[in-house]
């Protein structure tokens, strides 16, 4: 099924101080898909109140998310998601785990596992995954949780010590970025179960020194040939239910000219999957 591009300039879940500059890199990326294939979501000039939950900007949030869930549910075509911060990935995995039969490969350098009480920041993209997981304030779990045995952190290296917790209480699969490779992954989504996955790709998982359009820039990931190749093989095998490309937060228009071809490369690598 072709692809349908739905691109979503949310900040407000980031706690960066360049949270604005992911607007930029949503539309940076957004200049370079097809037209006819593409849909943006509205998000609103104003950041939002957290409404008493410890979570910053949540009345933004919330109606992002319902916007975003309107348009997938309209969606003819396989949805790719382009942040935007990881936020926008509660509508968009919600939407795409419908299907019981779809596992999550969270290509990011944090696992978004907190929660409002353990979050450092309040920030909603330090929360994402939790939420999905079925943890997290009343005005945003969604109504069928996320099963963690069909969720794999891939890339992962910057742990808060929940996280930690969370993460071996439930045994997620984690795969380091010194051992990401397309044999090792498939591996991973194989004893998952699942026959189909939806891709998050937060592109802090590549090294800070190989891409740098970062709010959350991390040392030690994986490189961008290394991305794109594992997505190659574990597309091959498996069919993609959806995928998210979020948090490109370039400093300037060259900064972004300069990352363009790391993000066209990664979607290239989505948009194959859907026409095959």
């Amino acid at each position: 099924m072709p692809a349908t591009f739905v691109v979503v300039p949310q900040w407000q879940g980031s706690g960066s101080s360049r949270a604005m500059r992911l607007v930029d890199g949503a539309e940076a990326i957004r200049g370079d898909l097809p037209m006819s294939s593409t849909v943006v979501v509205d998000v609103p000039l104003e950041a939002g109140d957290a409404q008493g939950t410890g979570v910053h900007r949540l009345s933004s949030i919330m109606l992002v998310r319902d916007r975003l869930a309107k348009v997938l549910r309209e969606t003819t075509g396989t949805p790719i998601t382009i942040g935007g911060d990881c936020g926008v990935e509660l509508a968009a995995i919600s939407h795409a785990t419908q299907s019981p039969d779809v596992a999550i490969v969270w290509f990011d350098a944090h696992p978004d596992l907190n929660t409002s009480a353990s979050s450092p920041s309040g920030a909603f993209t330090g929360m994402v995954l939790r939420t999905l997981l079925g943890e997290g304030v009343d005005q945003l779990v969604p109504a069928a949780a996320v099963d963690p045995s069909r969720v794999i952190l891939a890339g992962a290296r910057s742990f808060d010590p929940a996280e930690d917790s969370f993460i071996a209480e439930h045994n997620i699969r984690c795969i380091e970025s010194d051992d990401l490779d397309t044999e090792t992954l498939v591996a991973a989504v194989e004893a998952t179960g699942a026959t189909s996955v939806y891709l998050h790709i937060d592109l802090d998982v590549i090294d800070s020194a190989d891409f740098t359009g970062l709010g959350y820039p991390e040392p030690f990931g994986v490189t961008a040939a290394t991305l794109v190749e594992t997505l190659k093989g574990l597309l091959a095998r498996f069919p993609l239910a959806g995928a998210g490309v979020t948090e490109f937060a370039p400093a300037s228009v060259a900064a972004a000219a300069d990352d363009m071809p790391t993000i066209l490369r990664i979607i290239g690598a989505l948009n194959s999957a859907t026409r095959a």
